[in-house]
C-alpha cells in the first residue's frame, strides 16, 4: 500500500502521519494510553537494549513522554528508559501501528521496507511480531488492509510501565500474528 501517492499519480503527502496523530487523540481523549510499534534500522533512534527482532513498543501517553512533536516526517520525543532520560527520534514512515494499550484498538500499516520496493514476500509473512496484515486476495480487494488482532499474551511494553493490572482481562493487551 502506497499511501504517498493518490489515485492519479500527482503526488501528495502521506496519510500515515495524519493517521497517528489522529489515533494519538482519539487514545487520549477516551483515556486510553497511545502506544506506537515501531521497526527499528539505522534511521531511528531509540535504546537498542529495548529492542527485539527490529521492533520497540514505546508508550507515547502525554504521561510517559516529553516535548512530544508528531510531525509529517518525524516523532520526536524525551522519555523515561530504566530511570534514564533518552531522546526519541522516529521517522514516521517507520511506525508500523499505533493503539490503546487497554483495549488494542488501533491500524496498522506495512512497514518501511513494503513501501520502498516491491515486496518478495506476502504483507502477512512480512508483518512485524504481533500485526496481521490482510492480503489482496481477500474479498478481491485492490490493496492490503491492516488490522490488529487482539492476543492473551503479553505485549512488550515502555520499560517504565508500572501498571500491569490494565486491561479488560486484569493483564496487557498484546497483538498476536494471525496467518
Amino acid at each position: 500500500m502506497d499511501d504517498s501517492k493518490d489515485g492519479g499519480g500527482n503526488a501528495a503527502s502521506s496519510t500515515r502521519p495524519y493517521l497517528i496523530r489522529a489515533l494519538h487523540e482519539w487514545c487520549s481523549d477516551n483515556g486510553y494510553t497511545p502506544y506506537i510499534a515501531v521497526h527499528v534500522d539505522r534511521m531511528v533512534q531509540v535504546p537498542l537494549e529495548y529492542v527485539s527482532n527490529n521492533e520497540i513498543v514505546l508508550n507515547v501517553g502525554f504521561d510517559a513522554t516529553s516535548h512530544l512533536d508528531m510531525g509529517n516526517e518525524l516523532i520526536q520525543f524525551k522519555a523515561r528508559f530504566g530511570g534514564v532520560a533518552r531522546e526519541i527520534i522516529v521517522p514516521v514512515d517507520h511506525v508500523v501501528a499505533i493503539y490503546a494499550r487497554e483495549n488494542g484498538q488501533g491500524m496498522a500499516f506495512p512497514p518501511p521496507s513494503l513501501e520502498d520496493a516491491a515486496p518478495t514476500r506476502s504483507p502477512a509473512q512480512t508483518a512485524p511480531r504481533g500485526l496481521r496484515l490482510a492480503s489482496d486476495a481477500q474479498a478481491g480487494a485492490s490493496e492490503a488492509k491492516p488490522e490488529l488482532v487482539p492476543a492473551p499474551a503479553p505485549a512488550s511494553t515502555s520499560p517504565d510501565d508500572d501498571d500491569p493490572g490494565a486491561g479488560p482481562s486484569g493483564g496487557r493487551p498484546a497483538l498476536k500474528r494471525i496467518k
